[in-house]
């Protein structure tokens, strides 16, 4: 028998994503979210959802481009320290010891130690609730080449990303591979 928990945010695995973006002024910021993931493959999309009251929010809506950088678990504390830290009263980057570089196709930084970044261009905003969905079309994903499978892509297993559970306020990492997709269904 199952335990309903009601309407809650109880939905696994959530993405650990920090969120590059400068502010008015130029100053780099970087924001942990766990309300993301793709949304469409063409054009190649990914959501984000921020609260008005975060920094980040305001910086996207005005520089239009934010970053998603991908830690790996040796950067857990970094991606926690920057979803419990504000942008406003503290430069993250500087307390993190952290080297931000500029976006090479959006207005928004990435974090160079991170394993992998994603350049999004915001195209549509949708106001949820307590939340606003960002739309950011995908510019350009990089990794870095010592992570990459013998096909050329990045392999999860070596870049090891993190994931949270909201409700218990947990980190992960990712297991071991299970098997592969449009294949391995095709057992039964």
């Amino acid at each position: 028998m199952k335990k309903s928990f009601g309407a809650k945010t109880l939905a696994y695995p959530t993405p650990v994503w920090c969120i590059g973006s400068y502010d008015g002024a130029g100053k780099p910021n970087i924001m942990t979210v766990a309300w993301g993931g793709i949304c469409c493959s063409s054009p190649p999309c990914v959501t984000i959802s921020l609260r008005k009251a975060t920094y980040t929010y305001s910086n996207i809506m005005e520089r239009g481009g934010y970053t998603v950088n991908i830690p790996s678990e040796n950067f857990v504390r970094h991606a926690d320290f920057f979803g419990t830290t504000t942008g406003r009263d503290t430069d993250k980057f500087t307390h993190a010891a952290l080297t931000p570089v500029r976006g090479k196709f959006v207005d928004a930084p990435y974090v160079d130690e991170f394993p992998m970044v994603i350049e999004c261009q915001l195209i549509h905003t949708y106001e949820i609730g307590l939340h606003t969905q960002f739309i950011g079309e995908i510019l350009d994903v990089r990794a870095e080449e010592t992570l990459l499978n013998e096909k050329g892509l990045p392999d999860m297993a070596l870049i090891r990303p993190l994931i949270y559970s909201p409700e218990t306020r947990y980190y992960y990492g990712i297991g071991s591979a299970l098997g592969e997709g449009f294949s391995i269904g095709k057992t039964l």
